[in-house]
C-alpha cells in the first residue's frame, strides 16, 4: 500500500486477517505441527481431514468461525458441547474444509475412509494407497523405512529412524521393533499392509 502510494501517487487499501493461532497463542501451521496444503498432491484430501479432526479441543470453535461458513447459530450450538461430543465439532469442522477445498465428492470419501478406520475396520477404498515398485524390495521384502518413504509419510530415513525409535510406527497394529524391520513380500501382495504413523496417520501399501 505504502509503495503504490509513493510510486504512483495513487490511494491504495490493503486486505488483512487474523493469524490463525491456537489456544496457546501459537500459529498454526507449517511451524508447529508440518506444512497443510491446499494442493492434494502435497496434501491428500483425507489427510487434510484428519489434520483438521484433530485439532485441540480449544481450537475448534475457532477454526469453525474463521475457516467454514457454518452459520453462527449452529456455531454457537456446538459450542455447548462437553468431553466426547466435542468430536461432533471435530467432524464437521473436517468436513466442511475438505468440501471447500476439493469437492464434496473427496470430503464423502475422506469421512468415510476415517469413520471406517476408527470404527474398527480397515477396509475402506478410500485410505490413502501407494503402489511399491518391486525393485524396492530386499531378500523378498520392504525395508520399512522405504515404505515410509515411497508412502510419503516422512520426509526423511532419519526422521523414519526417530519415529521407529520412539514406537510411533505400526504395520497392520503391530509395533515396528526396529528400523532395520522389513515388510515380507507375502503381506505385501493382495490388499498390502496398513501402515499407521503415530495415532492416527493411516496409509496402505502393497506390491502388484
Amino acid at each position: 500500500v505504502e509503495l503504490i502510494r509513493r510510486v504512483e501517487g495513487a490511494e491504495a487499501f490493503g486486505v488483512t486477517f487474523k493469524l490463525l493461532t491456537n489456544s496457546e497463542g501459537v500459529k498454526m501451521g507449517k511451524t508447529v505441527k508440518g506444512a497443510v496444503w491446499l494442493d492434494k498432491e502435497k496434501t491428500p484430501p483425507f489427510e487434510l481431514y484428519q489434520y483438521l479432526r484433530n485439532v485441540d479441543d480449544a481450537d475448534v470453535i475457532k477454526c469453525l468461525k474463521m475457516l467454514t461458513f457454518v452459520p453462527l447459530d449452529e456455531i454457537r450450538e456446538m459450542e455447548k458441547l462437553e468431553g466426547s461430543e466435542i468430536n461432533q465439532a471435530k467432524a464437521r469442522l473436517a468436513y466442511e474444509v475438505t468440501k471447500m477445498v476439493h469437492g464434496e465428492e473427496e470430503a464423502e470419501k475422506a469421512r468415510s475412509a476415517a469413520e471406517s478406520l476408527f470404527g474398527g475396520s480397515k477396509d475402506s477404498e478410500n485410505i490413502p494407497s501407494t503402489e511399491i515398485d518391486g525393485s524396492l524390495l530386499t531378500d523378498g521384502a520392504l525395508p520399512i523405512l522405504d515404505a515410509l518413504l515411497e508412502s510419503g509419510l516422512i520426509p526423511s530415513k532419519a526422521e523414519g529412524r526417530r519415529l521407529v525409535k520412539q514406537g510411533g510406527v505400526y504395520v497392520n497394529d503391530e509395533k515396528v521393533p526396529s528400523f532395520d524391520y522389513a515388510i515380507p513380500l507375502d503381506q505385501l501382495e493382495g490388499d498390502g499392509v496398513l501402515i499407521r504413523k503415530g495415532k492416527k496417520t493411516y496409509h496402505r501399501v502393497y506390491v502388484r
